[in-house]
């Protein structure tokens, strides 16, 4: 049995796709997961389950469009892939009251290698970015934000609607949550030579 987390995408966000964490975490139940727990309001559920990544994440969004009414797309990691990747996160992240920081998902079956390809290069002097596995740790200071290239994500829908964002508060605490679950799993989702990529930027 593999432990999963959902991150849905656009949930309780400015009133609209409004969802209940404990009618969520109910039908989740329904469905037969196990060990189900939510984290806050923003669409984090991790859950035990016997399918396989993808099929997971169909099970998850079928959840939430029969359940709910809503047509919502679930990013989803292995514990243990988001417990390695918050193991591997630069020194730079989380660090510096001054800046955003920030960890983009993949929503399967998009890659992070897509998704920064897609985006293009970031600018090394407003913005650090680094990759591991399904997941592009970025940070950039407040005050030169609108100067990024990542800020310009929510512009291009092509992108944005193949990734779930998540601060950096959010990610270690569901890291933290997530420990003791399966190793990496699903490997075949996460391919060797796309598990760590550092892009290398300029210092701010």
């Amino acid at each position: 049995m593999t432990k999963y987390i959902s991150l849905l995408r656009g949930v309780n966000v400015g009133g609209k796709n409004k969802i209940s964490m404990p009618a969520l975490k109910a039908a989740f139940e329904g469905r037969g997961f196990e060990n189900v727990v939510t984290y806050i309001n923003s669409g984090n559920i991790l859950f035990d389950s016997d399918l396989g990544l993808r099929e997971a994440k169909a099970a998850c969004e079928d959840i939430i469009e029969t359940g709910f009414g809503l047509k919502i797309a679930a990013g989803m990691i292995t514990a243990g892939h988001l417990t390695d990747a918050a193991g591997h996160a630069p020194e730079w992240w989380n660090t510096g009251a001054d800046c955003t920081h920030n960890a983009l998902f993949a929503i399967p079956p998009a890659t992070a290698d897509e998704i920064y390809a897609a985006i293009g290069e970031a600018k090394p002097e407003y913005e650090k970015v680094f990759c591991y596995g399904s997941v592009i740790f970025w940070s950039a200071p407040l005050k030169t934000f609108s100067r990024t290239r990542y800020s310009k994500i929510v512009g291009n829908k092509a992108v944005y609607n193949l990734i779930t964002i998540r601060n950096a508060n959010t990610t270690l605490k569901l890291a933290a949550l997530a420990k003791g679950g399966d190793a990496l799993g699903d490997a075949g989702d996460y391919p060797v030579d796309a598990m760590k990529k550092h892009i290398p930027l300029g210092r701010f």
